[in-house]
């Protein structure tokens, strides 16, 4: 009873529960009675930047050097590069009479019919599909006249081109949960259930729902007694979209955008489990979500063999380089 009561307390100010027949509030009712149920199941499962705004792989993209150090460029995996020029920004605004360039990279002289990697009649260097191992220092050698009576000048431009990848991102989820004592198998079989249901709700959007951490604690509340309570912490991540259930290929399909939903749909389920909880008459069940205990982090994580370095890196900050 004082457990009962004490989640009554915890769950004041609901808003307006949606209609009856929402699949979200039919998620949460199922998993509320299913609290119920548990103790009646006789077998139960054990189944337990990419910078968002930073893009350099546009054809309108110019990246110029400097003679006083070298210039850094980031370049997506297997994207098209910007154009590396081989001028000054002086040298950009200034007539140069018969200019020659000539590129040299980690793996000698770049010629212009090189199929990956490839030269314009400006001078300008262009990677059509950037690999890992095109990565390092690239030179350019200008030789030009500023007139047509000057002698000819000799200009060496230095670029440090580097091959990054997008981060792997996700959402991070803790909620609690009053529970059946912490050795009960009612508890795991909850567990289970809620995993279906949260999975289920961001199927349609090629995102997966993955079970970090499940703990049980005795807590001891406010001039209150001791309760058992289920720390859940879970993931939830976007598939690449020709994974999915669903295939799809325009805008909408990004993995931020679709993230984003999942991240929605999820607040407003454990939203309604309260909603739900408070139409009820009857007492609470066993197991019940802690109004105000989802908690969410957003996280980048590059993939093996990448990192992020912001010292090194300050204009690509959530690059993941090699």
């Amino acid at each position: 009873m004082e457990a009962s009561a004490l989640g009554r307390r915890r769950r004041r100010g609901w808003r307006r529960a949606p209609a009856a027949g929402s699949p979200l509030t039919r998620a949460a009712v199922v998993l509320l009675l299913s609290a119920f149920v548990a103790r009646a199941t006789p077998s139960v499962g054990y189944l337990i930047r990419l910078p968002r705004s930073f893009h350099l792989t546009q054809d309108t993209v110019k990246i110029v050097g400097s003679s006083n150090f070298p210039v850094k460029v980031y370049v997506m995996l297997h994207q098209k590069s910007p154009h590396v020029l081989c001028v000054t920004p002086r040298l950009r605004n200034l007539e140069m009479i018969d200019p020659s360039f000539q590129w040299h990279g980690p793996r000698g002289k770049i010629i212009s019919e090189n199929s990956t990697a490839q030269v314009t009649s400006t001078g300008s260097l262009i990677f059509q599909n950037f690999e890992e191992g095109m990565s390092g220092v690239y030179t350019c050698f200008l030789e030009y006249k500023p007139t047509v009576e000057e002698i000819v000048k000799n200009l060496q431009l230095k670029y440090v081109i580097y091959a990054y990848r997008e981060p792997h991102y996700y959402y991070q989820f803790t909620a609690r949960y009053h529970a059946a004592p912490c050795n009960s198998i009612y508890n795991i079989s909850f567990e289970k259930k809620l995993l279906q249901i949260l999975s289920k709700l961001v199927l349609d959007l090629s995102c997966e729902v993955s079970l970090l951490k499940s703990e049980c604690h005795r807590v001891k509340m406010q001039r209150a007694g001791l309760q058992n309570e289920l720390f859940f912490t879970f993931s939830v991540s976007s598939l690449d979209t020709e994974k999915g259930p669903k295939p799809c290929t325009d805008h909408s399909c990004e993995s931020s955008k679709r993230l984003s939903k999942a991240k929605n749909l999820i607040e407003r389920f454990f939203n309604q489990q309260i909603e739900v909880l408070g139409r009820r008459a009857e007492p609470l069940p066993e197991i019940y979500y802690i109004e105000g205990t989802l908690q969410m982090v957003w996280i980048n994580r590059c993939f093996p063999g990448y990192g992020m370095n912001t010292l090194k890196h300050p204009k690509c900050p959530e690059c993941c380089e090699k």
